[in-house]
């Protein structure tokens, strides 16, 4: 047995914690080399051009810890909705509290600075009883991150080898690839190995805390909240909306009609998961419905359509990676997770940097630019599960892309106009009866009135009537008269 014993875990694991604790190479073992969508969707590309200055975020979900040191500073104000949060937007106690937290960190995260005193050239400084000191608190913190089943992930030879030559696997490699990779001050703090990094570190966030059970023990409902976030975000300065919830139904409460439109017409992008089939969300549901609003699915690190992870429908606008993620989750701690709730901030940090580099562009036109840059996956045309296909950030911020035409894009606007006036003349409609011959008019015209023929009163079944009983009783007069003569002449 060796010195560990039982506590040990996957080289993962120990990778996530060890760029938290200290400088790990870039690109290499930790949370950032854990990213592989910043390299494959051409985001490290787009950071030459922008890394999102200037937009603002607004992340609807179950709140965001602002004070987790990947996302230092990036908080730039909130509010809770639920009934049960402190009015900042941080987390607020329910089944998923952490969920937010991972959201955020996708879309903007800042990544970690890294502390001096933790690197690894001060590590030969110390003692072997310091040493042990040490490495007995660094296994402590992995228990307290990741719980007492981290031990049962078994590389035993990984942490053994870290503790014997006090250096993680990998980074003397790094240090003879790049002599400057573990000095973080010689490298653009994007690029820092340390923390997760967001798809647009320098956007700003607003959070807006949900509770997302129903019922909700703190008051308003899933549906009012939901409406309430939405124009909270709009009027507080958002840009783009992240909205990595979704519902089994595809329609949506006559609610939310108000809150979304005030989002279009303030030119705010809102951006929504297609949603999970793991959730028995087979089809795509609502917020992602609405028109107007960019969906999200979600693929694997292949590019393949995630199993799991991704509802269909004609709703579906667009694919970003949607598994293996690595996400920040709240007090300090990063986590790994799957599904379209991490897949939409990634479009989300995209849309903020298309927009800090074209600032002139409206939300549809951004909109516009992500979706006709799209690398080609599925159907030709728009396919059910891709959408127009997997995201492409370079393409999006640097590329041509054709000319944008505004009929090409459903508003909500014109779909209010068209269905709930419709509704509306339905329920008008209604109490009329169907032999009434009575058409309903449009909503605000007059109906035309029955026409004369169509009046049916005792005068007109009146004389039928009559005329129908005077026939039957000649007839039974003349029958009788027939019998009188017959029986005489038998006679």
């Amino acid at each position: 047995m060796s010195r560990l014993g039982r506590r040990v875990c996957s080289a993962g694991v120990v990778g996530l914690l060890v760029a938290q604790l200290f400088a790990a190479p870039a690109y290499g073992q930790g949370t950032r080399g854990e990213q592989f969508w910043l390299e494959d969707y051409g985001v490290t590309e787009a950071w030459e051009t922008t890394h999102g200055e200037g937009v603002t975020i607004a992340v609807i979900d179950t709140g965001v810890d602002g004070g987790h040191p990947a996302l230092e500073g990036a908080t730039v104000g909130g509010t809770d909705v639920s009934g049960g949060g402190d009015g900042s937007g941080g987390p607020v106690a329910q089944t998923n509290t952490e969920h937010g937290t991972l959201v955020a960190s996708l879309a903007a995260g800042r990544g970690e600075e890294l502390p001096q005193e933790m690197e690894p050239e001060d590590f030969d400084d110390l003692s072997d009883e310091e040493w042990d000191d040490w490495f007995d608190d660094f296994l402590a913190d992995l228990e307290e991150i990741y719980g007492e089943d981290w031990e049962d992930e078994v590389d035993e030879d990984v942490l053994d080898e870290f503790y014997e030559t006090r250096v993680f696997p990998g980074m003397e490699e790094a240090e003879e690839d790049d002599s400057e990779a573990l000095d973080p001050e010689s490298l653009p703090w994007p690029e820092r190995p340390a923390g997760v990094v967001g798809v647009a570190p320098e956007a700003d966030l607003l959070s807006v805390s949900l509770v997302l059970e129903d019922p909700n023990p703190h008051g308003p409902s899933t549906d009012d909240q939901i409406a309430q976030a939405v124009r909270w975000a709009v009027d507080n300065g958002a840009d783009i909306i992240n909205m990595s919830i979704g519902s089994g139904t595809q329609d949506w409460p006559e609610s939310w009609d108000e809150a979304f439109l005030h989002a279009e017409q303030n030119d705010v992008l809102v951006i929504a998961a297609a949603g999970n089939r793991a959730a028995g969300h087979w089809s795509v549901g609502a917020p992602a419905t609405i028109p107007g609003v960019l969906t999200v699915a979600g693929v694997n690190q292949d590019r393949d359509i995630s199993q799991e992870s991704s509802s269909q429908g004609i709703a579906v606008d667009i694919a970003a990676a949607a598994e293996p993620l690595v996400g920040a989750l709240p007090e300090g701690g990063y986590g790994a997770w799957t599904g379209t709730s991490g897949a939409t901030p990634i479009v989300a940090g995209a849309a903020a940097l298309v927009m800090a580099a074209h600032p002139e562009l409206s939300a549809q036109q951004v909109k516009h630019r992500l979706l006709t840059s799209a690398d080609s996956a599925g159907a030709e045309g728009i396919d059910p599960e891709f959408g127009h296909g997997v995201l492409n950030v370079d393409a999006a911020v640097n590329g041509s892309v054709p000319d944008f035409n505004a009929a090409d894009y459903d508003t909500l606007e014109d779909w209010i106009q068209v269905h709930r006036r419709s509704e509306a003349e339905t329920q008008d409609a209604e109490g009329i009866p169907e032999d009434a011959g009575v058409v309903a008019g449009p909503e605000g015209e007059p109906r035309d009135l029955p026409q004369a023929a169509e009046v049916r009163s005792s005068q007109d079944w009146a004389g039928p009537v009559t005329l129908g009983v005077s026939a039957l009783v000649l007839v039974a007069l003349m029958t009788l008269a027939a019998v009188h003569l017959f029986s005489r002449r038998d006679n």
